[in-house]
């Protein structure tokens, strides 16, 4: 054997993550360009100082009071209301996708999603000792529902992993699709992550509206996104009581601790303020579209808070060259398409002069 006797599957494998490169404009992991304002951070400060009186203790193994919080926010974008028993929280949505993965999948089952897709999907199945099983989207990054549904029939897969809007691509799936996916899976759990659900454009629903309808149906979200808080790692969903129950086995001890749990009940409290620039963002993000279709580019249609553009004959050279004058984006998705994440208007201006400039060494 071998050592370190790593599982044979994971042999040779690289660990998963964007470059994390010292440059002046970083627009390659959809991050909110603008941090919490002083009144959040003084708020969330306060709680955490209070929460460190008792870190001698365990945290509240059942984050009561986060689940509440939560609840009231999903509630206010949705015309069902969500309850505390519905809400579910991890370190971010990949513990929850991840958790998920390992309560419903597992040897004999397998996970299915279209690509092009989210890239940590496929690893959380295999972490999960799950099989992967990956249709695909049209032309445009949208779905044949009717080729999905009858994938989903002759597999039957335990989980069905559905992001809307779609990372890399952007493209939001409509509810009347989900209704007819969540139909398909039976049994299996139908997950639709919205981690950049709040960016998505006016009169787009979001599938939270399908939960009294589909008991396999899994909404996620997260607060690294619309709200500021990646460094925070809270991702959460809402779904049937008995998947959150179901989840509740396979949770390591005391997952959240205390000081994640005040941060996020801290940032709750100020979520108007917070998300205030989603309007900015999602405003920032039409303008990115239209210019780069100007340039002659194709662009995804995107309801989140980046924009899938190409494409080119050596996407690498046109990322390098970007990195060269100053700007990352993410060399991801289809072979030719770049996805850049959208900054604030500094940072976008940035962006397109740099691009114009390697379009034109390239040319």
């Amino acid at each position: 054997m071998t050592f370190p006797p790593l599982r044979e599957e994971l042999r040779g494998i690289e660990p998963y993550g964007a470059p994390q490169l010292d440059v002046p404009v970083q627009l390659n992991v959809n991050e909110n360009p603008y941090p919490p304002s002083a009144e959040c951070v003084a708020d969330i400060a306060e709680a955490v100082a209070d929460a460190a009186t008792s870190l001698n203790r365990y945290p509240d193994r059942e984050f009561g009071e986060l689940r509440a919080a939560l609840a009231t926010y999903l509630s206010s974008d949705t015309t069902q209301p969500v309850t505390p028993e519905q809400v579910w929280a991890a370190n971010g949505s990949n513990e929850v996708m991840l958790q998920l993965l390992q309560a419903f999948g597992g040897p004999g089952r397998c996970a299915l999603s279209f690509a092009p897709t989210y890239s940590m999907y496929p690893e959380y199945a295999r972490d999960a000792m799950t099989e992967w099983v990956v249709g695909h989207r049209e032309t445009d990054f949208s779905l044949d529902i009717g080729a999905a549904r009858e994938l989903i029939l002759e597999r039957r897969p335990a989980v069905v992993l559905l992001p809307s809007p779609n990372n890399p691509t952007g493209t939001a799936l409509p509810p009347a699709s989900v209704s007819k996916l969540c139909e398909a899976a039976g049994d299996g759990i139908v997950v639709v992550d919205e981690a950049y659900g709040e960016f998505r454009r006016p009169g787009v629903p979001s599938a939270l509206d399908l939960l009294s309808e589909h008991r396999n149906l899994v909404v996620s979200r997260t607060m690294s996104k619309a709200f500021a808080l990646a460094g925070a790692r809270l991702g959460y969903l809402a779904a049937d009581p008995a998947i959150c129950d179901a989840i509740r086995v396979v949770r390591l001890p005391y997952h959240l601790s205390a000081v994640t749990q005040a941060t996020a009940l801290a940032a709750l409290q100020h979520a108007p303020a917070l998300l205030a620039r989603v309007a900015d963002l999602r405003a920032e993000r039409d303008e990115t579209v239209t210019w780069l279709r100007a340039q002659g580019l194709e662009v995804a249609e995107s309801d989140a808070n980046f924009a899938l553009f190409g494409t080119f004959a050596d996407r690498h050279a046109i990322w390098q060259g970007l990195v060269d004058r100053g700007v990352l984006i993410r060399e991801t998705g289809p072979d030719g398409w770049l996805r850049v994440s959208i900054g604030t208007a500094v940072e976008m201006t940035a962006f397109k002069d740099a691009l114009v400039d390697v379009m034109k060494e390239q040319a």
